[in-house]
């Protein structure tokens, strides 16, 4: 069974609430409670690497599909080529910010040349 919790403890040896009444007391966090998060050094590198790089040819592919409105068999793609489902709706998410981000700069950028032409 799972431990109960503080306010429902008793002094009891048997049944659901029983154990000896403790005061909890607070972990101090731990440098592996942090693993795995994205510091700030790491993603400015990550961001001119990409930046420079560009996309993969399947990244390339699957930000195609999303534009024609196929988001499943994009998924699928993913999952071909990245091995699990959790990975390819992650890369899914991720080149469909991209796609967003890219049709917002095409659109600032469209505005900007209107406004040019009619000068």
């Amino acid at each position: 069974p799972a431990p109960p919790s503080l306010s429902v403890m008793s002094e009891i040896a048997v049944g659901i609430n029983r154990g000896h009444v403790v005061t909890k007391r607070p972990k101090k966090p731990r440098p592996a409670d942090r693993k795995g998060r994205l510091g700030k050094r790491v993603k400015f590198i990550r961001d001119i690497i990409r930046e420079v790089s560009g996309f993969t040819p399947y990244e390339r592919r699957m930000i195609e599909l999303l534009k024609v409105g196929k988001d499943k068999r994009c998924l699928k793609f993913a999952k071909a080529r990245l091995g699990t489902h959790r990975r390819a709706k992650r890369k899914r998410e991720e080149m469909s910010r991209t796609l967003m981000k890219q049709r917002q700069a095409a659109g600032t950028h469209h505005e900007e040349k209107v406004i040019t032409k009619k000068k």
